[in-house]
């Protein structure tokens, strides 16, 4: 029936596993958990302890392949009809997680779910709060506001899609650098035709990046927007920073912008790593920072 796929790097992922095989196992159906470590340097006595569960299994590769490969690869690994992604860094809210996507495969004629993303409520150190702060206005969508915009509010971590229909639809593995590969599969739903169900059954985002480090995995994913529209030109982005740099250009203002943003990006970067990150000015980073890669 299910197959869980969790790609790992850098974090300890079995209380996730000893969560998730503990459910499975109550709500008595058909599972595996398949786990793929993406060359990691840390906590690899905790995670070889997964393969040590029943229906589950951990294989670590030699070198790091990126966020798309290996969510492929994963479900080339996948025994069942239905796949389960979930990030290594996430926790479900409730004990009945996994009965709520059961019920969804059991009753619905959807063939994709997306059931939401969390963050604690209680702030973290000074430098992880863009982060913490991104998350909980960005990515914490209430159900209601999701299913207005079911495309643009989905995410693959805690996505339960047919394989069929993933097997229809991989990731693009030219897109191997951060950023953007989680959208573009979206977006390639979207273009065709496959519904995305949203339901309340969230996973809690336990790992917060530093603020420096997320602006820096901020600039790459940029850095990958650029690279996916170039070698896409005829794929419909529909972001927000897409949008917005095209309505500069055609303004003849992009130019501008790029200039403002090498002037402050160090002032921009003092309010971004503050004990008060403004959202305002981490968008006004992106698109400054596209319209310099664009300039460039």
């Amino acid at each position: 029936m299910l197959s869980i796929l969790i790609p790992i790097y850098n974090y300890n992922a079995y209380p996730l596993v000893q969560e998730l095989h503990k459910q499975c196992l109550e709500s008595e159906i058909d599972f595996e958990i398949v786990c793929i470590d993406d060359a990691s340097s840390q906590f690899k006595t905790n995670n070889n302890l997964i393969s040590l569960l029943s229906n589950c299994s951990l294989t670590e590769l030699p070198q790091n392949i990126g966020r798309s490969k290996i969510r492929n690869l994963l479900a080339t690994k996948s025994n069942y009809d239905w796949l389960l992604f979930l990030d290594c860094d996430t926790f479900p809210e409730k004990i009945n997680y996994i009965s709520k996507y059961i019920s969804q495969i059991n009753t619905s004629a959807k063939d994709a779910f997306f059931g939401g993303i969390i963050y604690s409520r209680d702030k973290p150190q000074q430098d992880q709060l863009l982060r913490w702060v991104y998350g909980q206005k960005r990515e914490a969508i209430a159900l209601q506001q999701r299913i207005k915009q079911p495309y643009k509010t989905a995410f693959v971590s805690n996505l339960l899609i047919k394989k069929t229909i993933f097997e229809r639809f991989l990731f693009d593995e030219k897109i191997d650098e951060y950023g953007y590969e989680d959208y573009t599969f979206v977006q390639t739903l979207k273009s065709n035709g496959i519904d995305i169900k949203h339901i309340e059954n969230p996973l809690l985002h336990l790992n917060l990046d530093t603020s420096a480090l997320f602006l820096s995995k901020t600039m790459t994913a940029l850095e990958t927007l650029l690279s996916i529209s170039k070698a896409n030109p005829s794929f419909e982005i529909d972001s927000k920073i897409m949008k917005t740099h095209k309505n500069l250009r055609l303004l003849k203002m992009d130019f501008l912008v790029s200039k403002l943003f090498q002037r402050l990006k160090s002032r921009l970067e003092e309010n971004l790593t503050s004990k008060k990150p403004s959202l305002f000015i981490f968008d006004s980073y992106k698109i400054g920072y596209f319209c310099y890669l664009n300039s460039k």
